[in-house]
């Protein structure tokens, strides 16, 4: 039997919530990680619905695409709200963790997922999400303890890029210093110039683990003042759209209306000449801050939600056409996905059905 703590690491590993856009909220948002997971439900968002059918089948974890709680609030009490929700979610005893911007970034997550439902081929990606902040924090440390710091580094939270753990640069170098009187050194004697061969090591650390990885870092090391920096980075951003080809040129409006029956979108808009297109750019939800992006990358036409009038006028200033299918149509195919994962994880209550969209 899993935990929901299991779960979680079980999602992060296809999905890192460390890549998740730095304004938003994924993981655990409501629970206790220790308690067994045998059902787990899906949701596209935590609406009314899903909360009814959480409280008659009473699962044990509740993983939904949209946060629940996306600002911050300094009481939970009952009502027809965000925090009446998680009220009742609590009280129903149902974990709640969140996905979104992570399973929009992954590989074969919600962005590769929108893409596939319209047949792209060539897929890349395009509009750099970024992570919450990121440090580089270096040392510098004999050979021989090499090993050591980087072990101690590493596990207390340094040097994760995606999928790959343990990610550690290391330089050979020669090291010189000379204690001064007071000193106690491992290697050579007060007033005395020595050199070292040193190995400098360097990777990356999540702003929040910083303070566990320089003790862990301190700790390990054999010098008495062990020498490190910490410098501020941005680095290994991931994705939040994606780019690729149509099997062959199809007028805007012949795509517009596939675009349609494909995502079951009841409100589509289109904005453009009606001229053949073939390069397409595609953003589940709300996708018209990267236009600039899209056109950038070499679109002809953007597939996305919740475009308004000015973003519309920008994109045809830059030559590219809108087809907005709405926030939700473009969000299912990659919630449709995430049931699918999920269900490789626990038994699980299916509860993408209950469409979050509010229009009618």
């Amino acid at each position: 039997m899993s935990t929901v703590a299991e779960i979680l690491s079980a999602l992060d590993r296809t999905m890192p919530f460390e890549r998740a856009a730095g304004w938003d909220v994924t993981g655990l948002q409501l629970g206790d990680p220790s308690r067994p997971a045998r059902t787990v439900a899906v949701c596209h968002e935590v609406t009314e619905a899903v909360v009814a059918a959480a409280e008659k089948h009473r699962p044990d974890l509740l993983v939904t695409y949209h946060p629940l709680l996306f600002s911050p609030t300094t009481r939970v009490t009952a009502g027809r709200s965000p925090v009446g929700r998680a009220f009742r979610l609590i009280e129903a005893g149902v974990s709640l963790a969140v996905v979104h911007t992570a399973f929009d970034v992954a590989p074969g997550g919600c962005a590769d997922a929108l893409a596939d439902a319209l047949s792209l081929e060539s897929v890349t990606g395009f509009g750099h999400v970024t992570p919450e902040g990121k440090l580089k924090v270096v040392t510098f440390v004999p050979v021989a303890e090499a090993e050591a710091v980087s072990a101690a580094m590493t596990g207390a939270g340094a040097g994760r890029i995606g999928d790959y753990h343990g990610c550690i640069f290391r330089t050979p170098g020669i090291g010189s210093f000379t204690p001064g009187e007071g000193a106690s050194p491992v290697v050579g004697a007060p007033g005395e110039a020595e050199e070292v061969e040193e190995a400098r090591l360097e990777t990356i650390v999540p702003t929040r683990a910083l303070d566990r990885v320089l003790a862990a870092l301190v700790e390990a090391h054999p010098y008495e003042e062990p020498p490190y920096d910490v410098y501020e980075v941005r680095s290994n951003a991931a994705f939040s759209g994606r780019i690729g080809s149509l099997v062959s040129p199809t007028g805007l409006g012949d795509l517009a209306a596939t675009v349609g029956e494909v995502l079951a979108s009841p409100s589509l808009r289109v904005s453009g000449d009606d001229r053949e297109v073939r390069r397409v750019a595609v953003l589940p939800g709300s996708g018209s801050s990267m236009i600039r992006e899209a056109a950038g990358a070499g679109a002809e036409v953007f597939v996305t939600g919740d475009v308004s009038h000015h973003r519309v006028v920008e994109a045809l200033d830059l030559g590219l056409a809108i087809i907005d299918a709405g926030h939700a149509p473009t969000e299912r195919p990659g919630v449709r996905r995430l049931a699918k994962v999920v269900g490789g994880l626990a038994d699980v209550l299916d509860l993408t059905s209950l469409d979050p969209t509010p229009w009618q």
